[in-house]
C-alpha cells in the first residue's frame, strides 16, 4: 500500500496552503495498492514533535477501501476528534521550529463501530487485530 500527495513529497515541506498560515485544508492524497480484503481505511495525521504530547491533526475512518484519491478539502469518511476537540482537519501550526506531520494510512479487515466522538486512542484500540497493511507519508512544516 502506498500513500502519496501531489502537494508534497515524503519528508519534504507541506505547502502553507494546507496549514494554519493558509487555507487550513487537507492536502490531496493518492492511495495505491490497497490490499485485497480491505473493508475500510483509516487515516490519522499527527505531529510527534508538538510540545507536551503528540498532537492529532486529523482523525478519519471508515473510508471506502476502493477510494484512490482524497481530494483537497475532502473528508471521505467519518471524522473523529482531533486535539483541538474538533471533527475536521487542522493543518500544521507549530509553535516553533520544524515539525514532522505523519499521515498514517491503515487498511482494515472491518469497518469500525465508532462515531464522530472517537479519538485517535479509540481508533487504535478498535483497530487492534484488524490491520491488514499500513503505510505513511511524512510532511514537514516550520513556523
Amino acid at each position: 500500500m502506498e500513500l502519496t500527495s501531489t502537494a508534497f513529497n515524503h519528508n519534504e515541506n507541506i505547502p502553507s496552503k494546507y496549514t494554519c498560515k493558509g487555507k487550513d485544508i487537507n492536502p490531496p492524497l493518492e492511495i495505491k495498492e490497497i490490499p485485497e480484503g480491505a473493508k475500510s481505511l483509516v487515516l490519522i495525521v499527527d505531529d510527534p514533535d508538538a510540545p507536551h504530547k503528540i498532537w492529532d491533526h486529523w482523525i478519519l475512518f471508515n473510508i471506502n477501501p476502493h477510494i484512490q484519491y482524497i481530494k483537497e478539502d475532502m473528508a471521505p469518511g467519518v471524522q473523529g476528534l482531533n486535539s483541538w476537540n474538533k471533527n475536521k482537519y487542522g493543518g500544521p501550526c507549530p509553535p516553533s521550529g520544524t515539525h514532522r506531520y505523519f499521515f498514517k494510512l491503515y487498511a482494515l479487515d472491518c469497518k469500525l463501530e465508532l462515531d464522530e466522538t472517537a479519538t485517535k486512542e479509540d481508533l487504535i484500540e478498535e483497530m487492534q487485530g484488524h490491520i491488514l497493511e499500513q503505510t505513511e507519508l511524512v510532511g514537514l512544516f516550520s513556523k
